[in-house]
């Protein structure tokens, strides 16, 4: 058994006061990213609406991707802001697990949503005479709200599960956000909660292996067409279509599966918090460089776009 259950009704956020030297660089690096992250998506949502040329599926899901990062990214880094100037970060039993329900559902439909853009390539690359009609208007809707759903599902169980454990004093949270693992290592042994901690286990395993699944397939078969290929500028353009996706892919589940599938007992508090900052605050301000520095289609709709607006300005 653990110590005594805790009676608090508040959790410490302890953050990187046990780097304080590091404070400063991180609140400056962590506010670059936020406004990065901010100003790339909400860029990248507003070309793919206004730019008739980029009405397509791929656009479509980039657009759900940019949303959900800006609303994860913006679910961590306020509080992780106040604490890295020094202010201790205090929240309530409710106010922790809100938060925990929030950034799970962004994280996890962000899994659901890569790997439904996988798909998406793979039909691309690999039916090209039949991809209009694979990805119909109404299946991306459906694959889109797939994914939506499946994160607030996974969210809500998680949330739920963790709320019904008692939790041991003290209540001092070795990081920056309220944040499954950190959480897990508060909880008392004992009264059938290693049960309960094998289902919390099983639903990150699907929620992280099933699109992982996904994905592997897709790119299975994209490897496939692409080897088929006899002209060396359509398998330029194909990897092309696909590098982008596969380099996002890689840095966001490389850090989540680090995280979440580590056993409890085995979880390293000080090295997690800086695999967290990878893929909650990084990848998204990564993302929409990712997604557009090479792609010919964004560099045309923002010349467009800017061309349009001096014209204007022009008239006037």
């Amino acid at each position: 058994m653990k110590g005594n259950h805790s009676t608090e009704e508040h959790f410490l956020l302890l953050g990187f006061s046990d780097w304080p030297s590091l404070q400063p660089v991180l609140f400056v690096l962590v506010l670059l990213c936020y406004l990065l992250t901010l100003t790339g998506n909400s860029a990248l949502v507003l070309l793919a609406v206004r730019e008739p040329r980029l009405h397509t599926p791929m656009y479509y899901f980039l657009c759900h991707l940019a949303l959900v990062d800006a609303g994860f990214t913006t679910s961590v880094v306020p509080p992780l802001l106040a604490n890295l100037r020094g202010r201790e970060w205090r929240l309530e039993r409710g106010g922790c697990l809100a938060q925990l329900c929030a950034s799970l559902a962004l994280g996890s439909a962000e899994c659901v949503l890569l790997a439904v853009m996988a798909l998406d390539r793979a039909a691309a690359v690999c039916r090209p005479l039949r991809y209009a009609g694979l990805a119909s208007p109404r299946l991306c809707h459906a694959l889109a709200g797939a994914a939506w759903l499946g994160g607030l599902t996974n969210s809500a169980a998680q949330t739920a599960l963790l709320a019904a454990r008692p939790l041991c004093a003290p209540g001092r949270v070795d990081h920056f956000i309220c944040e499954l693992p950190a959480l897990l290592q508060l909880a008392c042994d004992g009264g059938g909660q290693d049960s309960t901690e094998r289902q919390m286990f099983a639903a990150r395993v699907f929620i992280l292996l099933v699109p992982s699944a996904v994905i592997l397939a897709s790119y299975g078969g994209v490897a496939r067409a692409i080897w088929a290929m006899r002209t060396r500028g359509s398998r330029r353009k194909a990897m092309s279509t696909c590098g982008s996706h596969l380099t996002a892919v890689c840095l966001f589940y490389g850090s989540a599966i680090y995280t979440y599938l580590q056993p409890t007992h085995s979880y390293n508090q000080r090295r997690g918090k800086f695999i967290s900052l990878f893929y909650t605050v990084v990848t998204p301000a990564l993302n929409p460089l990712i997604y557009t520095l090479r792609n010919k289609e964004v560099k045309g709709a923002v010349r467009r776009l800017l061309g349009g607006v001096g014209r204007g300005q022009d008239a006037q």
